[in-house]
């Protein structure tokens, strides 16, 4: 214990000497002390520091009582670390490369006075907050957590709670999203905005966030080469998932459910959606996805069960879809006419009001091939398990609810069975092109 003590006068007298013979004064060497060990102010706080980073401790332990003044002190490098508690601050401006990590779940109450971080730094990474209480406006975007003209940041597991935005993203590239629940209270798409919104940001990962109640719960509007996935985004007022202008995008294994217009994806090009669930999102004019002026794409293992339209395809053309699964969908699939070179294959037909149903009957250069129909009737005498006659997915029914609506409330009556009946012996009037000439007479195994 004594030769530890001698060792460390030894070094102390050792600095302050070679400081006064190099002419450098005994404050400044004792400030290079400093930067190894913590930093212990007047009022027996701390901040502490190692070499050139620092960790800036907020709370009623730290040296910082508020957030904003333990950024105004912060340098590139720096942690921020926020203590348990809650700290009511609003319009926190984050200009420098830190990290903002909470510890115990503190909360920041915006107390509805306007935005919650704003982020304008590369390289920033939030973590661990709640962000409560960010007002409806009609002339800002206010949102939880902001990255504006920024890149190579992250927020990760925070709960933004009662917000209009909550993770607005800006002309920010490379960022990740991943982790966070995310929940509105909003009844109507005027007062209300977007959980997970991002606008000309490129090269993106969300992931693993939860999204209720929202206007949209994931937004994107010119994003290039992003991924979403793992997302369960539910009860949102209009999409589950909208987006527009934005080319070669990855959407996997996300579940969108209970949605009030389902998921919308247009105007885009080469986009992959992978194994989602798309489920219950009902009502007049909702869907599980609109696909709207969609080029170059494919839709693949993905369940569609329990919505209005499973697929309504407008104006888009070159996309693929194959291995989904199709259940108790009012309608499986609409095909508008706009729609040209469709390659539908391997998909399961399963308990469907209507299969497919178009509003032309000149439909072309839309295949349907090797799909399971739960209604074929069909037999396969050389066992080579497809049917040996062709299948018509179109009833004569799905033609006239097109064109009346109110029709559908036959459904169920023997009339539409005598129509189905008779159109399935001389098919006179449903498209000739679009029928599949080798169903499947078992499920395709997903």
């Amino acid at each position: 214990m004594h030769r530890r003590l001698f060792i460390s006068a030894w070094l102390i007298v050792s600095v302050l000497t070679a400081g006064m013979a190099f002419g450098i004064s005994s404050s400044a060497a004792a400030s290079a002390m400093s930067s190894l060990s913590p930093e212990t102010r007047m009022d027996g706080q701390e901040t502490r520091s190692y070499g050139t980073t620092r960790t800036l401790v907020v709370g009623d332990r730290g040296a910082y009582a508020s957030i904003a003044d333990a950024l105004s002190d912060a340098a590139d490098g720096d942690t921020i670390r926020i203590e348990a508690g809650t700290y009511r601050e609003y319009a926190l401006l984050v200009d420098r490369k830190v990290t903002i990590l909470g510890v115990g779940r503190p909360v920041i109450d915006v107390e509805n006075n306007g935005e919650g971080l704003r982020i304008t730094a590369d390289s920033v990474h939030v973590e661990g907050l709640e962000i409560r209480n960010v007002p409806t406006s009609h002339s800002r975007d206010h949102a939880a957590i902001r990255f504006e003209r920024a890149s190579g940041g992250k927020a990760i597991d925070n709960i933004l709670d009662n917000t209009f935005f909550g993770i607005y993203l800006a002309r920010a590239h490379d960022m990740e999203i991943r982790g966070n629940y995310l929940r509105a209270y909003h009844t109507r798409e005027s007062i209300s905005a977007n959980g997970i919104h991002l606008w000309n940001s490129n090269r993106a990962v969300i992931s693993g966030n939860e999204v209720f109640g929202h206007r949209d719960g994931i937004y994107l509007e010119y994003v290039q080469e992003s991924s979403i996935h793992d997302n369960h985004v539910e009860k949102n007022i209009r999409y589950g998932l909208h987006f527009m202008f934005s080319d070669d995008c990855v959407y996997h294994n996300n579940r969108f459910e209970d949605n009030g217009a389902g998921v919308a994806v247009m105007y885009s090009r080469r986009v992959k959606m992978t194994s989602n669930k798309f489920i219950n999102n009902w009502g007049a004019s909702s869907y599980g996805l609109l696909l709207k002026e969609i080029t170059d794409s494919e839709i693949f293992e993905n369940e569609f069960s329990g919505n209005t339209i499973g697929i309504r395809s407008e104006g888009s053309d070159r996309v693929k879809k194959y291995r989904n699964r199709f259940h108790r969908n009012g309608w499986a699939i609409r095909i508008m006419a706009s729609s040209m070179d469709n390659h539908i294959t391997e998909n399961n037909f399963i308990d469907n009001a209507f299969d497919v149903s178009t509003n032309s009957r000149q439909q072309s250069r839309n295949t349907f091939e090797a799909n399971y129909w739960d209604k074929y009737s069909g037999y396969d005498l050389d066992g080579d398990g497809f049917g040996d006659i062709p299948y018509r997915p179109v009833r004569l029914f799905s033609l006239i609810v097109e064109r009346n609506p109110m029709a559908l409330m036959l459904l169920r009556s023997m009339f539409v069975q005598i129509l189905d009946l008779t159109e399935r012996v001389m098919p006179t009037i449903t498209p000739e092109t679009l029928v599949d000439e080798k169903p499947l007479m078992r499920k395709v195994a997903l």
